[in-house]
């Protein structure tokens, strides 16, 4: 794959939701890039970036971008967006190098179908899911590769927040977000996927608390071919998490571990248990926004471009994520 070199890659961010404007915000600060456009429906919003970020070209369309000889483009709008955005950046042409906030797509089918689709662009793509980015979860993977655990024989995988716990019963304003299998559980499904391979899901079972038909809650367990069981807990209606959470903990043949955002412990068998905290595992980047691997995550994107590199998570990776929550979505229809 060739690189890019010797000068500023030209990117543009489509969607300035919290998201994109997170990502904008990193952008534009790395010295390697130059935020040559951002793009919104919404004229309040476009106004507020206009002002935030020093950016030639605020638009509410994609056809504006065409002209930009653009290196790359970040589509964080809301998730049942992004199969036809991505679809209509790659169709126009308006740049080969795609970054797209979690999930890919909506359903397997629309994932598998831009996956397809960007292998004939030849480009650099990557999806979201920045837990791979987290100190934490980076030791952990790191345990698991080195058979500190033995084999892994079961886990529990969570992900929390509060964030429509008091919404008016009848309300729509989930919907917009995908639903919890796809905002949250997507994290720790990737996070699941990323530590042990592929898994299966045997059963589901999913709660509609605001409206019916919103996917609220949702509880399901997978397991693999060598007998590893698993189960994930989501719910975005669960009291006492302002901030989202995601962990995991781990049984194995010879230790048990939970990790979460902040922290790391292991319990080997018969030894005093060791804990990590962030902070211990060189938790520090060079522009801090919201948390650190958001910085990690885009300034890992940016690289791969430049170096001509193959990023993970990338569209191939997002798709298996998917498929799983298909599966789980199958299931609980059953």
């Amino acid at each position: 794959m060739a690189s890019v070199s010797n000068k500023k890659l030209r990117v543009a961010v489509v969607g300035l939701g919290r998201m994109g404007l997170l990502h904008a915000s990193i952008l534009n600060v790395l010295p390697s890039v130059q935020l040559a456009a951002m793009c919104d429906k919404s004229w309040l919003i476009r106004k507020i970036a206009k002002r935030t970020l020093e950016t030639p070209l605020v638009t509410d369309k994609l056809d504006p971008l065409l002209d930009l000889d653009l290196d790359a483009v970040y589509v964080t709008t809301p998730i049942p967006s992004h199969y036809n955005v991505v679809k209509e950046v790659y169709g126009k042409n308006i740049a080969r190098n795609l970054f797209v906030e979690k999930t890919l797509a909506s359903t397997f089918a629309q994932s598998e179908e831009l996956y397809n689709l960007s292998q004939s662009f030849k480009g650099v793509n990557m999806v979201g899911y920045m837990k791979r980015f987290s100190v934490t979860f980076r030791k952990a993977k790191e345990l698991l590769s080195k058979k500190v655990l033995g084999q892994p024989l079961s886990f529990d995988a969570y992900a929390y927040s509060s964030d429509f716990v008091d919404v008016k019963k009848g309300s729509s304003t989930s919907g917009a977000r995908g639903g919890v299998v796809e905002d949250l559980g997507s994290h720790v499904a990737d996070i699941a996927l990323w530590f042990f391979g592929d898994l299966r899901v045997e059963s589901a079972k999913v709660q509609s608390s605001i409206a019916l038909n919103s996917l609220d809650s949702v509880n399901f367990q997978v397991n693999n071919s060598n007998g590893l069981e698993g189960n994930f807990d989501v719910s975005w209606v669960q009291r006492g998490y302002r901030m989202p959470e995601f962990g995991l903990a781990v049984r194995g043949t010879d230790a048990f571990m939970t990790v979460d955002d902040s922290e790391l412990k292991l319990e080997l068998n018969n030894t005093k248990p060791v804990k990590w905290y962030r902070q211990d595992l060189n938790d520090n980047v060079s522009f801090l926004l919201v948390e650190s691997e958001y910085f990690r995550e885009t300034e890992h994107f940016v690289n791969s471009i430049i170096h001509g590199g193959n990023p993970e998570p990338n569209f191939k990776t997002a798709m298996k994520v998917d498929y799983l929550l298909e599966e789980v979505r199958c299931r609980a229809n059953e």
